[in-house]
């Protein structure tokens, strides 16, 4: 992994749980597919929707099918390995923050090799413990 995104202006709570969701994601992709994005961010986009994008994950054969024109194949094949790793995906979120995943959707731009993988978040409440992104 060459690139971690976090807000500038220092290391805050929220940037350092970002930060650590983008690695561990950018980990499980390249246990399943054998390498891992070059660039990861992870954003909240509200209180309870949390947005990992993921960069430069192709691999060479999966580029070969991109080049053939074959991007719907490419794209289910994609999906239904992260489908089957579904599960890890949650689990790693839910630790991380202290949140249950109510939703896990997943997507990927194959012509710009780049992944989003969208997570639902359970409402936090203030006495979870769980981490909540700032008001």
């Amino acid at each position: 992994m060459s690139e971690v995104q976090t807000p500038a202006g220092g290391e805050d709570l929220h940037s350092s749980v970002r930060a650590e969701i983008s690695r561990e994601m950018v980990r499980i992709y390249k246990e399943q597919f054998g390498r891992g994005p070059t660039k990861a961010r992870t954003d909240f986009a509200g209180p309870d929707l949390l947005i990992c994008t993921l960069e430069s994950s192709l691999t060479p054969a999966e580029k070969r099918l991109a080049d053939f024109g074959e991007h719907q194949r490419l794209r289910d094949t994609r999906l239904y390995f992260q489908h089957a790793t579904e599960t890890e995906f949650r689990e790693v979120v839910e630790r991380i923050l202290g949140r249950r995943v109510r939703g896990f959707i997943s997507g990927l731009d194959t012509i710009e090799d780049i992944s989003a993988e969208i997570f639902y978040m359970e409402p936090a409440t203030h006495d979870s413990g769980g981490t909540a992104p700032p008001s």
